[in-house]
């Protein structure tokens, strides 16, 4: 039941949000219970002394960041290097090789994806970039699991995952993958707390332990002051910050972002970009993005851009590289 359940919380929309608090409250009648602000501030007190422990042990190790970017005020792509190892000493985390997704409408046959290769490296930010109808996120749904590619292969973490079944592909999101929707997806009924510490309920964990990681993950992205705020007491640039805690708390290899300001003004935007930005660069998370706006990915690693389901264009910041959709390759 778990299983399914989780597979419930991945595809829920605002109209069965309702349904499926119902089916939580039912499940499990203590996965949080209005939990006391006086808690709260006690753990967030806990967490502030034990990372300032930490800081003064390791002196000023972390005080140069050679990988910090930010997306400047006009969106420009002024950009530094992201990663200073070579290609052959990065790990790679996703794969995709030669892979095709084919609809039939009647007579006719639709290649959402027609041949698509590439890799994504462990720590890496990358963007899939196109306009609509270009298959960005049918391929994000592939890398996610969540649709079967009529051909192709894709590796994540080592593991073929279009051969694995439906239960199987549960079980693999529910220990390596995190998702950010573009419509926040919060339920409406809990607080921010409650649908951060939420996926943890799905893992089995103790009630105190699920709390005060929730409540870390709201330290993470600035919001430790609205943990106890429900989704229509918040902006939309905070809901979606706490939709990026409830997506770190389970601790994910890999993150999935689907058009993640898009409910977003350009300003919040930024700022939720910048912050996606330093979990990469501080929590070491691969992340894979996908928008329709090319000045948002001017903050990304790696950018593939898409069109009518062919890759015409990749480009990476680290190696300063650019591959054309004749896979050659230009240095910059």
């Amino acid at each position: 039941m778990y299983e399914n359940m989780e597979d419930a919380r991945l595809r829920y929309t605002d109209e069965s949000a309702g349904q499926l608090e119902t089916e939580l409250s039912g499940f499990d009648d203590t996965i949080i219970v209005n939990p006391d602000i006086d808690v709260i501030k006690e753990d967030i007190r806990e967490i502030e002394e034990d990372e300032t422990e930490k800081l003064q042990s390791v002196g000023n190790l972390h005080s140069v960041d050679l990988n910090k970017r930010e997306l400047p005020d006009d969106h420009s792509s002024g950009s530094g290097l992201t990663n200073g190892s070579s290609g052959d000493e990065r790990n790679v985390v996703i794969e995709v090789r030669n892979l095709y997704k084919i609809y039939k409408i009647g007579t006719n046959k639709v290649r959402a994806l027609n041949g698509v290769d590439f890799k994504v490296y462990e720590g890496e930010f990358c963007a899939i970039v196109g306009t609509s109808g270009s298959g960005k996120s049918t391929l994000l749904n592939m890398l996610a699991g969540l649709e079967k590619p009529t051909k192709g292969q894709i590796i994540i973490a080592g593991h073929h995952i279009e051969k694995m079944n439906e239960n199987k592909l549960v079980k693999f999101r529910r220990q390596n993958v995190g998702f950010i929707f573009q419509s926040f997806n919060l339920l409406g009924t809990m607080n921010a707390l409650e649908n951060v510490a939420l996926p943890l309920s799905f893992r089995g964990m103790p009630k105190e332990v699920r709390l005060k990681k929730a409540v870390k993950m709201l330290k993470l992205v600035g919001l430790k002051e609205h943990a106890l705020h429900k989704p229509n007491q918040m902006s939309g640039g905070q809901q979606q910050r706490v939709g990026m805690a409830r997506a770190l708390v389970v601790d994910p290899q890999i993150m999935f972002a689907d058009e993640p300001t898009g409910n977003l003004d350009s300003r919040t935007s930024k700022d939720m970009m910048n912050l996606m930005r330093k979990v990469v660069n501080e929590q070491k998370k691969t992340l894979v993005m996908v928008t329709h706006d090319d000045s948002l990915a001017a903050i990304a690693d790696r950018v593939i851009r898409i069109v009518d389901g062919k890759i015409v264009k990749m480009e990476d910041r680290s190696t300063n590289c650019v591959e054309d959709m004749n896979h050659e390759t230009i240095k910059k």
